[in-house]
């Protein structure tokens, strides 16, 4: 196992110049916790941007010992000029992407100037990596500064192990569509092994963009591109829960306060007691919806009167991008609102309003979420929002209420927050008063939950849960080893000195060709003779798995004795048993997806539904050249279907099949492959139902792929006709075991 690279922006250290000296010191992000655990450890680096521009260190000497500095702290910096952090930072990343993928098209600037500095830099970032990457790493790539890299790292190193986060929201795809360069985004994006989204939604509209522009081929979470599969995944973000809690916990033991900020606070509270505080913490940003939370404060003093000299709005706006204009043009909005708002309600000893332009220390910032009654958070749009889990986390007493706006990612973890339109000031104002007036034991209540689910899904877990992802030894390889002779003796050894083997063989593709009509498609007498040959054996236990219903298997392969799985694990029937269905299947939602797939069978001549007792499939082999288009259009509907109805959607060869998400193939064999001492497993299948199968075989089994295209099988067969002549060889054995093989060779086989 290699090293972890990781590439963001920043590297996790500031750099600043004190009386013409530059100093370092490390930098407090979430990210940077998040990968403390990770970097500097094994020798693993960290790829980015110091901080500072070129023409700011103009000595040699002076920038020989600086980025000495930098690299002995694991940090591999990446040198900008004041033009690249002008076009390529302040411009297209925070003036185009930032904008467009939180909805606020009015504010994006498109300059094709500013778009080559970002094509630059990212290929230096790549340059930059490429000069200490080794095949065996894994580069982790961070945020929408850098979403050309991955692509470019993927042209140079083919093999090379690549992960990427996008750490903002995903837009919908009409307004992705937007950007004059969305498919070389896209394309640069896929470039990935694993490309992470903090929600669902985010990596849905994700893969919607990919499916629009670029037409290739996606199944379930996955996007074979070019000849490369890109998986994506959610993983929320989380924080340092014991960091905040435990420092909340020693703030409240201690009566001490040793800053003083702290001190003002706690005198400034001691002094109003009885008054309520909400608290507001945001960078100064125009996704935060600040300037519309001063407003709905200001609403809400005048739908409840009784309320003013008994609350206060503390607003802490820590200052963002001040070089955009923006930015600019926001901070003269806030101050203006602030302003207008404290003259109009102030009394003596009393403003609404509490408003702190600046940054905080660490502990104070625990200070001030410990101390706050409330806290207000209403972002119009935002990728997860670390404050709300910062607040939480910083109440030892289980007290206090979260007010979160269900545009930010954390809304889909934190269920028990009371959860608000941020456009929608009458309701904020009655949840407003319905925090000031939750009782503390309804308070204690939800802020248990909620403390409960973060300590679990700490920012560590987030970074290990992602690198496990990418590093899993299933994840789809994008070559698997064509089958060899030599390879085939290997394996015929390894069947021979098994004592118990076990056989998952697909049919469709597998043990026959496709046929335009799938009832036409019956096993060959050659097949029957090889199935039936390789059941005799007391030592083997032979699966046929399917995605065929359970009457075509049982007509054709019933007087066989061998074991039959259909409709994917639906049902599973063992020699001449009785059939058994999966327990607790739902098929409540077949009647509405039928008349959906009716719709299309109208629209798409050629196509047609087969139906099932569980699960359904529209077959589009022998449609026009529409097919595949309205197989697009169709398995979009489905997957916006899929939640509320329940149900997971396949893409198969030309078929689309609807089923219950508690089937697929995976599912279906990973018990019995894993339940038994079996020293010779097989998995054979030829399309993207399989690749479920394949996904869940131990790391000894040899698992095979039927035909072109990436796969998470280790080895590749060209045909059907391939997959005969090797089955025939566990029949007849050919070859006499030369040497013994370990249950690790077929793995080291693949991986030469």
């Amino acid at each position: 196992m290699g090293r972890t690279i990781i590439v963001s922006n920043r590297i996790p250290v500031k750099a600043h110049k004190t009386d013409g000296k530059i100093e370092i010191q490390p930098s407090q992000g979430g990210l940077a916790t998040g990968l403390s655990a990770i970097h500097p450890k094994d020798d693993n680096l960290w790829v980015g941007w110091h901080g500072m521009a070129e023409e700011e260190i103009p000595s040699t000497t002076q920038k020989d010992e600086f980025l000495e500095k930098i690299i002995r702290r694991g940090c591999i910096p990446v040198s900008l000029t004041q033009k690249d952090i002008e076009e390529y930072y302040y411009g297209y990343s925070n003036k185009t992407i930032w904008p467009v993928f939180h909805y606020f098209t009015e504010f994006a600037k498109f300059s094709e100037k500013e778009w080559k500095a970002y094509k630059k830099v990212n290929r230096k970032f790549a340059e930059e990596i490429l000069q200490y990457v080794k095949p065996d790493d894994t580069v982790w790539i961070h945020d929408y500064h850098l979403m050309l890299l991955p692509a470019l790292l993927r042209k140079k190193m083919p093999e090379l192990r690549i992960g990427f986060f996008l750490h903002i929201p995903f837009p919908v795809f009409e307004v992705f569509r937007i950007l004059p360069n969305r498919k070389k985004i896209l394309k640069g994006i896929l470039g990935a092994d694993l490309v992470g989204f903090h929600t669902s939604d985010y990596q849905q509209y994700f893969l919607n963009s990919v499916r629009h522009l670029l037409n290739p081929e996606i199944n379930c979470d996955a996007v074979n591109f070019k000849n490369h599969i890109c998986k994506t995944g959610v993983f929320p973000m989380g924080i340092d829960y014991d960091k905040f809690h435990n420092t909340a916990l020693k703030q409240v033991e201690s009566s001490r306060a040793d800053d003083s900020f702290q001190k003002e606070l706690h005198r400034y509270m001691k002094t109003h007691l009885g008054r309520k505080f909400v608290l507001s913490i945001d960078r100064l940003d125009y996704t935060k919806g600040i300037a519309r939370r001063i407003r709905v404060f200001d609403y809400f003093l005048k739908q409840h009167p009784e309320y003013i000299e008994k609350v206060q709005l503390i607003m802490l706006a820590v200052p963002s991008r001040t070089q955009v204009e923006q930015y600019q043009l926001l901070k003269q909005e806030v101050d203006e609102l602030v302003g207008r708002i404290n003259s109009r309600y102030a009394r003596p000893g009393w403003s609404p309003i509490l408003y702190l332009f600046r940054s905080l220390e660490f502990e104070d910032l625990v200070k001030l979420y410990a101390s706050s009654d409330v806290a207000l958070l209403t972002p119009v749009r935002d990728g997860m929002n670390l404050v709300a889990k910062e607040y939480i986390a910083s109440r030892p007493n289980k007290t206090g209420v979260l007010i979160l706006s269900e545009m930010a990612g954390a809304s889909t973890q934190l269920s028990e927050a009371l959860l608000i339109n941020p456009n929608d000031f009458n309701q904020i104002s009655e949840t407003l008063k319905q925090a000031f007036d939750m009782p503390v034991k309804e308070q204690q209540e939800r802020m248990a939950k909620m403390q409960e689910r973060l300590q679990l899904n700490t920012v560590f877990k987030w970074a290990e849960n992602f690198l496990e992802n990418l590093n899993y030894e299933n994840l789809p390889t994008r070559n698997p080893k064509m089958m060899t002779s030599a390879i085939t003796e290997t394996i015929v050894a390894q069947y021979q000195q098994a004592e118990r083997r076990l056989f998952f063989i697909d049919y469709d593709g597998t043990l026959t060709g496709f046929q335009k009509k799938p009832e036409r498609a019956v096993p060959s007498r050659t097949v029957l003779k090889l199935l039936k040959n390789l059941s005799k054996n007391e030592k083997n236990e032979v699966y046929i798995i399917s995605g065929r219903n359970k009457e075509f298997l049982e007509s054709h392969f019933g007087s066989l004795g061998i074991n039959l799985i259909a409709e994917h694990g639906a049902y599973r029937k063992n020699g001449f048993l009785d059939w058994k269905t999966f327990p607790g299947l739902d098929k409540s939602w077949m009647e509405k997806v039928e008349k959906l797939l009716q719709e299309f069978v109208a629209n798409t001549p050629g196509s047609h539904i087969e139906k099932k007792n569980y699960s359904l499939a529209w077959h589009y082999r022998s449609a026009s050249e529409w097919g595949d288009k309205r197989a697009k259009t169709l398995y979009d509907i489905l997957k916006r279907w899929s939640g509320d109805l329940n149900i997971a959607v396949l893409n198969g060869n030309k078929v689309i099949e609807i089923t219950s998400p508690q089937i697929n193939k995976g599912i279906a064999v990973k018990k019995l492959a894993t339940c038994g001492k079996y020293g010779f497993l097989l998995a054979v299948g030829d399309d993207h139902t399989d690749e479920y199968m394949f996904s869940a075989m131990p790391s000894f089994a040899v698992t095979l792929k039927v035909g072109a295209g990436e796969s998470a099988a280790r080895f590749r067969i060209q045909n059907q006709e391939g997959v005969v002549r090797f089955l025939s060889h566990f029949r007849e054995i050919k070859f006499p075991p030369a040497v013994e093989v370990k249950p690790g060779l077929i793995r080291s086989l693949f991986e030469k």
